[in-house]
C-alpha cells in the first residue's frame, strides 16, 4: 500500500489563514444575480409568446 504524502508547511498559506481568522471572510467582488438575468436566451421567442409585451 503506498504510503500518504504529507503536507508541507506553506507560509503564504498560513499568513491567509490568520488573516481570516482575525479579519473575516473576504467579501464578494460584486453581488450575485440570478441566472436568468446572467445568461442570454439561446433562442428568441416569438412576439405572440413574449410575456413582456
Amino acid at each position: 500500500m503506498p504510503r500518504k504524502k504529507t503536507k508541507r508547511f506553506e507560509l503564504p498559506r498560513e499568513v491567509r489563514k490568520l488573516a481570516r481568522e482575525r479579519v473575516g471572510a473576504v467579501p464578494s467582488s460584486r453581488p450575485l444575480t440570478d441566472r436568468q438575468d446572467r445568461k442570454k436566451p439561446k433562442h428568441k421567442r416569438p412576439p405572440e409568446e413574449d410575456p413582456e409585451v
